[in-house]
């Protein structure tokens, strides 16, 4: 078996991750169990839709459930270290601009699990930033990317 592998998240993602956890189990099971109940009650199983759409819920709510005990296992809240430290770092904001586009975005990196572009929360782990953690604002960043070389430059860091 593999060892199991640590994953970096902020304070903020770990604990939504609990409130979902304690959501799903203190609230979501009960309602999946109650219409399961009600599926039974209305006859022969082997030909009932509600039946076969409580036992999905109830199957992916379990999934769900089971999913998130695993990144809370395996999660590494990461807290600030040092209060003169300006680099970009995992739980920081970060503003960046595009040097081909002119184009400016900010973004918190955020660990893996709690990644969400669309919503300003870059991975720590993802392409773009990988190559951000470490950087200080002014400072510019080149790499690969599928079709040509990103080229940004950091603008501003907060914690």
């Amino acid at each position: 078996m593999a060892a199991a592998k640590s994953n970096e998240m902020t304070r903020e993602g770990y604990d939504s991750l609990n409130a979902e956890l304690e959501h799903l189990i203190t609230v979501v099971r009960k309602e999946n169990a109650e219409r399961l109940k009600e599926a039974i009650s209305l006859g022969d199983i082997s030909e009932n839709a509600e039946y076969d759409a409580a036992k999905d819920a109830q199957a992916e709510t379990e999934e769900r459930i089971s999913n998130i005990e695993e990144i809370l296992r395996t999660a590494v809240i990461v807290e600030e270290t040092d209060e003169n430290d300006d680099t970009v770092q995992t739980g920081r904001t970060v503003t960046i601009q595009n040097l081909d586009t002119k184009e400016k975005s900010t973004y918190k990196i955020v660990g893996t699990t709690e990644a969400d572009p669309l919503n300003g929360k870059l991975s720590n782990a993802s392409l773009v930033g990988a190559h951000l953690l470490g950087m200080k604002a002014g400072e510019k960043v080149e790499f690969a990317i599928p079709d040509g070389i990103a080229r940004y430059k950091v603008v501003e860091v907060k914690r």
